[in-house]
């Protein structure tokens, strides 16, 4: 609580504060300083010995993409039969490139990643890999013979680094892609 009236003092002139007692934040030009008796727990803060903890909104990361045509083999590129989106739904923080429909961390952190693809009409077997910097995390498949739609899905939580990269593969089969059946979800949980 000491170290309150030494920030303000330290603030420019004409700087908007707002704080009703000890435990309020003070909003400083979009940033949010909290002062605390003990260092605040691992959220992504920035936190100096004095205890004052700084948060930015850039910790917000999000992202959900669809395809709206057919998804077939030949349209991909034949060495990485990486699966493209072509509508972005949901982009925050522009850390998935619909180009490449690659996602790329900006931190490090827990994040969540989901998908669901719809197999073309032809009874054919269809496989999906979440590939995290070009290696299988997770699969999913649809193979039933005697469905002519039928969906692969699957979640997962990883561990991600600072740059790392996400995307779908399609190991097999081919995707209808058509009226938005095919989608690539992720956020961030929280960073480390």
């Amino acid at each position: 609580a000491a170290a309150l009236p030494l920030l303000l003092l330290l603030l420019p002139t004409g700087c908007p504060v707002r704080a009703q007692n000890d435990t309020e934040p003070i909003v400083l030009e979009g940033k949010c300083l909290v002062v605390c008796d003990s260092s605040p727990s691992a959220d992504g803060a920035i936190t100096s010995s004095l205890g004052i903890s700084v948060r930015s909104g850039s910790a917000k990361v999000a992202f959900s993409a669809t395809r709206s045509t057919n998804h077939e083999p030949s349209e991909m590129s034949n060495r990485t039969m990486t699966i493209y989106f072509d509508q972005v739904l949901v982009n925050i923080g522009n850390h998935f490139d619909l180009t490449s429909s690659i996602f790329v961390a900006p931190r490090k952190g827990i994040y969540s990643f989901s998908f669901h693809v719809v197999k073309v009409y032809n009874r054919q077997t269809i496989q999906v890999s979440l590939m995290q910097n070009g290696y299988p995390v997770i699969s999913a498949f649809a193979g039933d013979q005697d469905v002519t739609r039928e969906a692969a899905s699957n979640g997962v939580l990883l561990l991600m680094e600072r740059e790392d990269k996400v995307h779908l593969k399609l190991e097999r089969g081919n995707l209808m892609g058509g009226w938005k059946y095919s989608t690539f979800s992720g956020f961030l949980v929280f960073p480390l």
